[in-house]
């Protein structure tokens, strides 16, 4: 298992676990909490297929990653990205991120620019800016998030358990488009992530991406479902298209949370369609 070393942390090393596949454009996927890089496994064949290089990787704290009790906020998360990057020596790449990984890119591109990158792509976007605050109001409050914190902290099997319902709008979906098997995969990924990660994660929902945003200077892609009950389309997808002048957005009716695994299909045809 190959890893790029990001740190230490007392006695120990602190790595980022990768799989790197292909050839060609190199396509860098970031996964969503609480999952890992197996989350992206609808893509990519796709994108094999297609004759791209693709690079996945598990954020600290989950999957094959080290599971350190620090680093869990986003200036940390892209100078990680950054570091796979640089490692790699990759260029002309194209990043995309689901969910919290859409944050990784928005911040590496507002923090490390884009001499390595030609294109990106939000799935089911955090971005721009989720919380209520003088200045953008038309958030969702600060408190949501403390909530959330103290039912991972009282309970996190409990709390994973029912955020992956809402991940995948499991009431509707279930038996369909997500099998129990696939549902209980999930889960169990999740429950082997650090603890810590599933507590401090949290947090990072509130960071403001907007400054990040108006620093883009390369197409972005947009894919959101209108059902999305974790990170809702009019506070995100929907704000996205007034914050950046390059960008396609691409609405899947019906799609939850999970669109890369429950609409696969129409998310890896706009996939395919804005990278050619």
């Amino acid at each position: 298992m190959p890893y790029v070393k990001l740190g230490r942390e007392n006695s120990g090393d602190i790595e980022m676990h990768y799989e790197d596949h292909g050839s060609g454009t190199p396509v860098v996927l970031s996964h969503g909490y609480p999952l890992n890089g197996h989350a992206w496994e609808k893509q990519v064949p796709t994108l094999l297929d297609a004759g791209y290089r693709v690079i996945t990787y598990d954020r600290r704290g989950w999957g094959g990653s080290s599971q350190p009790a620090v680093g869990y906020d986003y200036d940390t998360f892209a100078a990680d990205l950054n570091a796979l990057v640089e490692a790699l020596d990759i260029h002309d790449a194209v990043l995309v991120g689901h969910s919290m990984g859409s944050g990784d890119v928005a911040h590496y591109l507002g923090r490390y620019g884009s001499a390595r990158v030609s294109k990106a792509v939000l799935v089911s976007p955090i971005p721009p800016y989720f919380v209520s605050a003088p200045d953008d109001p038309d958030g969702v409050p600060q408190s949501l998030f403390e909530g959330f914190k103290t039912s991972a902290i009282t309970d996190r099997p409990s709390w994973l358990k029912g955020f992956l319902d809402n991940f995948y709008n499991i009431d509707v979906y279930a038996g369909s488009l997500v099998t129990d098997e696939a549902f209980q995969a999930s889960l169990t990924i999740a429950l082997e992530g650090s603890p810590i990660a599933a507590v401090e994660c949290i947090q990072t929902w509130a960071t403001d991406f907007r400054s990040d945003v108006a620093s883009f200077n390369v197409p972005i892609l947009v894919i959101q479902g209108d059902q999305d009950r974790v990170l809702p389309i009019q506070f995100t997808g929907n704000r996205l298209k007034s914050l950046t002048k390059d960008l396609t957005f691409v609405v899947i009716e019906g799609g939850p949370h999970a669109i890369s695994w429950t609409h696969s299909d129409q998310v890896n045809k706009a996939l395919l369609d804005f990278l050619n």
